[in-house]
């Protein structure tokens, strides 16, 4: 057991680190990025050394598969992404125009609701036509980028850092780690490691088996629309897959744009039950299938947790909370559960012994009172 003076040594490392990551959160993304994609491609790195590779070219080849791959995905994706955002703008004013005339009433006539939020006729009119003037999303990003030179300077700087950064972590990876590990007074490091690494096996089986799951409810849901024959298959459903680690947020906010976009574009209500359909086959697969494949029953991570983690982190340090907070909820709760057994073992909770007298003395009871009974 740890006593009072390391106690307390702990708690401020760690208030003062938490007040580090507030102070320094605007600049701190590159590196929290890079350390992400550091820690998920550490293992394969440490397969390719198993194969007598060097450290160095183990990382370089990690490098070369990881650009393959966005390179391949960003060909595949973005003028995909292109044609159906531009249509999604060219066809809001009428989704406004149906919202308007036929929910707006309904609201007015069930629920005496008094509104005209969705009467933004010119809203849409105003974003078609810088969408025009823009020519696309990237003559679009890059308009408004180039209205600040700070803000073209700050997202370059972040574009070349994040790769160094993450090469350089992800060479000196063991190193690190170990040199962390020295750090720890020597009393308390046989606790230590083991909250590690148990931290280590939920946090890495939950970001792998995370991400793989969303890219896993994008395509189903993506191709799932695309059989229907939604314009916008692409762009919902790779969102909704996007969006699906905050639990059933994904799936509501697919179904929502799902429904609205194949009423719109079939004008048939039996559209709105395929895709629902579609997202329900979705919900059931990665109840039944992925997430035990994937992330597995070990994790505990409840859903309000996940959704607290996400919104307090955000809330805590913007963008960079967003990225730390499941990574910290899994963490946290590895050391709730180490903390609720030793409170469990504690003369606090009880002596087993008396524990045991207790349970020793109501058996007699019901004895003695089913023997009355059967006399």
């Amino acid at each position: 057991m740890m006593v009072d003076s390391n106690r307390w040594y702990f708690m401020a490392v760690f208030l003062l680190l938490g007040f580090f990551i507030w102070v320094l959160s605007p600049i701190l993304t590159p590196f929290a990025i890079s350390a992400l994609i550091a820690y998920l491609f550490d293992p394969f790195a440490d397969k390719l050394e198993s194969w007598k590779l060097s450290r160095t070219l183990s990382v370089v080849v990690v490098f070369l598969v990881m650009t393959v791959i966005l390179f391949i995905i960003l060909l595949l994706l973005i003028p995909a992404l292109e044609f159906q955002v531009s249509k999604l703008i060219h066809n809001l004013p009428l989704y406004f125009q149906w919202l308007s005339e036929h929910l707006t009433p309904w609201l007015q006539e069930k629920l005496g609701i008094e509104t005209d939020v969705f009467n933004m006729s010119e809203m849409t009119g105003l974003l078609k036509t810088h969408w025009n003037e823009a020519g696309g999303i990237a003559k679009n990003v890059i308009a408004s980028l180039s209205k600040s030179g700070l803000v073209v300077v700050n997202w370059m700087m972040n574009i070349v850092l994040i790769p160094v950064v993450t090469f350089y972590l992800l060479r000196d990876w063991d190193i690190l780690t170990a040199r962390v590990g020295e750090l720890i007074p020597r009393p308390v490091y046989p606790t230590i490691n083991k909250l590690v690494t148990e931290s280590n096996s939920v946090l890495s089986a939950f970001l792998r088996g995370q991400f793989s799951v969303m890219l896993a409810l994008g395509l189903i849901y993506t191709i799932g629309l695309m059989i229907i024959g939604v314009d916008l298959s692409l762009l919902i459903g790779m969102g909704a897959g996007i969006v699906s680690f905050i639990p059933y947020l994904g799936a509501i906010t697919g179904m929502v744009f799902g429904v609205i976009a194949a009423f719109m574009q079939f004008g048939d209500p039996i559209y709105m039950v395929y895709v629902l359909i579609v997202f329900g086959i979705g919900q059931l697969l990665e109840g039944m299938v992925l997430t035990p494949w994937l992330v597995g029953d070990k994790i505990g991570l409840h859903p309000v947790a996940v959704i607290f983690a996400v919104l307090a982190g955000g809330q805590l340090f913007g963008f960079v909370g967003i990225l730390l907070g499941l990574p910290i909820a899994a963490i946290v709760m590895v050391l709730l559960r180490f903390a609720h057994q030793n409170y469990m073992h504690s003369k606090m909770y009880g002596d087993e012994d008396d524990i045991r007298l207790t349970s020793k003395k109501e058996k007699p009871k019901k004895n003695k009172t089913t023997n009355k009974t059967d006399d």
